[in-house]
């Protein structure tokens, strides 16, 4: 039996990159996975019907995360559809490099609205469909415990707020045996952020190990933490970004 069999995932921004991984990850490991999408439909609806060709489950739903009604929608979506929702991986988000004094109070809740009102209307909107062992797991960012340069602020400041998020919210879904915990990657080769870059070699040259991650690395720390395996760990930050941070 697979780990994730009768169990039911949504992942945010799951159309690409990070998210894409995970959401194929989660569905080859049995789930039945929902992906939101903004804008990349055809990649998001092309990865449902992959999961689906193969045995697996999978739907993909536009939902965008600048928009936390449509989040909290997307979750309701997943209940009516599927009956239950088991996991919940909050990783759609916003980068941006940016000098501050060019700042704008707009930028401000554009960059605050996707990296964190989002996550916390799907794990709001989610909480009260969880059951013993269900998973809120955020995709976040090493740069929350490191400002890695400058320009980039106000990224920092709102991935920073994920950590006190899941803390607190580990302490309020403890009781009902739901754990909550957070992934910061660092360097992951995507098409955000690829290993051929301008800035690439400066990355790596700060890593212990010199190389940029895999996407599927940071997919299966994800699935390591929604799985039974991961049923003691809750209320932390576990930062996998090949010891940028060391």
């Amino acid at each position: 039996m697979k780990r994730f069999e009768n169990k039911v995932a949504l992942v945010t921004g799951g159309s690409r990159g990070i998210g894409a991984a995970i959401t194929k990850r989660l569905a080859v490991e049995g789930a039945s996975v929902v992906l939101t999408y903004s804008k990349s439909r055809e990649k998001g609806e092309a990865i449902a019907a992959e999961i689906n060709a193969s045995g697996g489950r999978a739907l993909a739903i536009e939902a965008d995360s600048a928009d936390p009604h449509a989040v909290g929608h997307a979750v309701h979506k997943v209940v009516a559809e599927f009956g239950r929702i088991d996991i919940l991986v909050n990783n759609a988000g916003l980068f941006m490099v940016k000098a501050f004094e060019e700042h704008t109070l707009e930028d401000y809740d554009q960059m605050m609205g996707i990296n964190v009102k989002a996550v916390y209307a799907a794990s709001l909107a989610a909480a009260n469909h969880f059951s013993e062992g269900g998973r809120v797991i955020t995709i976040g960012s090493n740069m929350a415990d490191h400002a890695a340069g400058s320009d980039t602020t106000l990224y920092t400041m709102s991935k920073s707020a994920l950590a006190g998020f899941t803390r607190g919210l580990a302490r309020d879904l403890g009781k009902k045996g739901v754990t909550v915990n957070l992934v910061q990657p660092g360097p992951i080769n995507t098409d955000m952020n690829p290993s051929d870059s301008d800035v690439a070699d400066f990355l790596r040259s700060r890593m212990a190990l010199s190389e940029y991650g895999t996407v599927e690395d940071i997919a299966g720390l994800v699935t390591f933490l929604a799985s039974e395996e991961g049923k003691f760990i809750t209320g932390t930050a576990i930062t996998i970004d090949g010891g940028f941070n060391a």
